[in-house]
């Protein structure tokens, strides 16, 4: 490690000092610490992603012995939903309760539990209610997002926020595809009738995913014990506004992932195997293109990039209803493949959005230098967590729209409906706020540099 009065000041695996806005810090010691964390971060994150949805693809090998409906399993899949949503609250405060790096080790343990308990009981007989019991538990794995984005956030400047944001959950969210090709890969080769060999695959991943992170990964000192940060956060209303536009996000990312192959099998009738062969790609498109959205952002702005986001997803709801009426399945997967890409530009702009937020509320209280940037890092930090919970129920709720438009009417067609109005809230919202006028608005801007950040929000 560099020495001087720039290093960070380790003990153990603790770093004592961090100031990333610091330049010469950043260049010479900072970059490098913050991208091996990053590192070991996304693939903590990636496995994550992919124990959370595993019942995506599980309900693809739930074949007629196993007696449940499409509607049975729909609520699986939310059920593994709402309590990764959930989880994530608690999940947020214990970056600043144990250490970012000693938490990523104890979450990546932790999806132990699904993974077994899902081995012992994956077969036909087993009652209903085990299954969702076991659904359940996977929802420890959607928890792992909020600690490791409120840690990574801490690591990064801002100047970087856009990319290093974007780039941990897009890592993070490829776990979603990634599972779903495993399944396919299993489905293809050995037949629906062996959900366990995906399941055995994921015990040495998730015993890796810990031992690096053991071992690579540091606690940031700065950020320890500092627990009224969630609440301080809890009382800014931009902190549920943006969870609104995050439920538009990540909400349909999420809900769409775990339901696209549920639904090419009950609206379109494909076999287990046609709609695993599929069910990636959207996905896959979605968790490559969040980087991009964050890079984007810092460049033009994210609240331009999220706009622009949502009138292209309302456009491709539109076609993806059209294709639902007329039962056309290339035109739906377009339609639908799009709204994942789309989706995942939208994640990566909105959180970038959220560190420049409170910059700027910083800033226009009249905060300079490293306290303007603390301030900012420590609230949007707490932000994100929260944030990050309840675009997960977004994702709750599509699965649940999904669940009754198919048992009233046995398509897709008033879910999609649904959600192309929601998007059309999205873009007002986004407009009227931070684009009509500034962010932080109910702050009076102190200087010429609070109102720079204002508009690069």
């Amino acid at each position: 490690m560099t020495t001087g009065t720039t290093a960070p000041r380790e003990r153990g695996r603790w770093i004592e000092r961090w100031d990333p806005e610091d330049e010469t810090f950043w260049k010479e010691t900072g970059e490098k610490t913050a991208k091996r964390n990053l590192l070991y971060s996304v693939f903590s994150e990636h496995i994550g992603f992919s124990i959370w949805s595993l019942w995506s693809v599980m309900v693809l090998f739930m074949g007629p012995g196993y007696g449940i409906d499409p509607a049975g399993k729909f609520f699986l899949i939310a059920t593994a939903t709402a309590v990764g949503a959930l989880v994530r609250i608690p999940y947020t405060f214990a970056v600043a309760r144990f250490g970012g790096r000693d938490w990523t080790v104890v979450s990546a343990l932790l999806l132990l539990a699904p993974t077994v308990a899902a081995l012992v009981v994956m077969e036909p007989g087993t009652p209903y209610g085990v299954f969702v019991a076991v659904a359940a538990l996977t929802g420890v794995g959607g928890g792992n997002f909020a600690s490791s984005m409120t840690n990574i956030n801490a690591f990064f400047p801002l100047r970087k926020k856009g990319w290093a944001l974007g780039l941990n959950a897009g890592g993070g969210n490829i776990g979603v595809p990634v599972v779903q090709l495993v399944a396919l890969l299993v489905i293809g080769t050995a037949g629906a009738g062996h959900p366990r060999l995906l399941l055995a695959a994921y015990v040495p991943l998730i015993l890796a995913a810990a031992a690096l992170a053991l071992v690579r990964m540091d606690n940031l000192a700065p950020v320890r014990g500092d627990g009224g940060a969630v609440r301080d956060a809890a009382r800014d209303p931009h902190t549920w506004i943006m969870a609104f536009l995050y439920v538009g996000t990540f909400g349909s990312f999420i809900g769409y992932s775990f339901a696209f192959g549920l639904v090419l099998q009950t609206q379109f009738g494909r076999t287990p195997l046609q709609a695993a062969s599929l069910t990636f790609i959207g996905p896959l498109l979605g968790s490559l293109v969040r980087p991009v959205g964050g890079a984007l952002a810092d460049r033009l702005g994210g609240a331009r990039i999220t706009l622009a986001t949502f009138v292209a997803m309302a456009a491709a709801t539109g076609v993806v209803v059209l294709a639902s009426v007329r039962e056309s399945l290339p035109v739906f997967l377009v339609g639908f493949v799009a709204l994942f890409a789309l989706s995942g530009l939208g994640n990566g702009s909105t959180y970038k959005m959220i560190p420049g937020i409170f910059q700027a509320k910083a800033l226009a209280r009249g905060m300079t230098g490293e306290d303007a940037a603390a301030w900012g890092r420590r609230l949007s930090g707490a932000s994100m967590g929260l944030i990050g919970a309840v675009g997960a129920l977004g994702g709750l709720g599509i699965n649940l729209v999904f669940r009754q438009a198919f048992t009233d009417g046995g398509s897709g067609t008033a879910a999609f409906v649904t959600f192309l109005g929601f998007y059309a809230v999205c873009c007002a919202v986004t407009w009227a706020v931070y684009l009509r006028r500034p962010a932080a608005a109910e702050q009076p801007v102190a200087g010429t540099a609070a109102k720079q950040q204002l508009t690069s929000v």
